[in-house]
């Protein structure tokens, strides 16, 4: 059995189906992890508790999703010793998703959160990987050749874009589209 090194956190259930992303990519990495609900504002005290203690569990990263105010990777950050990766969330009492990302993007000076776009829990995934690639050569070997892969495939996509030419190419995206 894999150890649990990623602990992937929402404010609520309702932001389960963008953190689903993040989950998706730890599991194709084979990175252990652990999914969530912690509520900044319904849980304060799980909030603390669990954010004083994941790293005496053996969590390395904790990757946190919110919406609205947005409050939960700031405050977990500023109780816990690990990396807090924040993914800002569009939920429905949000401003178009701004709030999130102002909120988890505008930490104050001591208190990091890496942030990434909103609804970018792939990217959040990606980056936990990274970070725990630094002492782990396998994870760092994969996430090579996953960045390997990514330019193939824009290599691959750039060269069918310049035989074909543009109206070819998107009339060809197009009916693929509608095919999946």
């Amino acid at each position: 059995m894999k150890p649990t090194l990623v602990s992937v956190i929402m404010g609520s259930d309702s932001d389960l189906p963008v953190m689903e992303e993040a989950i998706e990519v730890l599991e194709q990495f084979g990175v252990g992890n652990e999914v969530t609900i912690v509520s900044a504002h319904r849980t304060p005290e799980r909030l603390v508790d669990f954010s004083k203690k994941a790293h005496k569990r053996g969590i390395k990263v904790i990757i946190a999703g919110a919406g609205g105010a947005a409050h939960l990777p700031g405050m977990v950050a500023s109780v816990s010793p690990l990396p807090v990766i924040g993914v800002p969330i569009k939920s429905s009492n949000s401003i178009d998703g701004w709030d999130s990302v102002l909120s988890i993007l505008q930490m104050p000076s001591g208190v990091p959160v890496a942030t990434v776009a909103l609804g970018g829990a792939k990217n959040a995934g990606i980056l936990a990987v990274e970070i725990l690639s630094v002492a782990d050569p396998e994870l760092s070997r994969a996430i090579a050749e996953y960045k390997k892969k990514l330019s193939s495939e824009v290599r691959k996509k750039a060269t069918r874009l310049e035989k074909l030419g543009a109206s070819v190419y998107l009339e060809r995206m197009s009916s693929k589209e509608e095919t999946s």
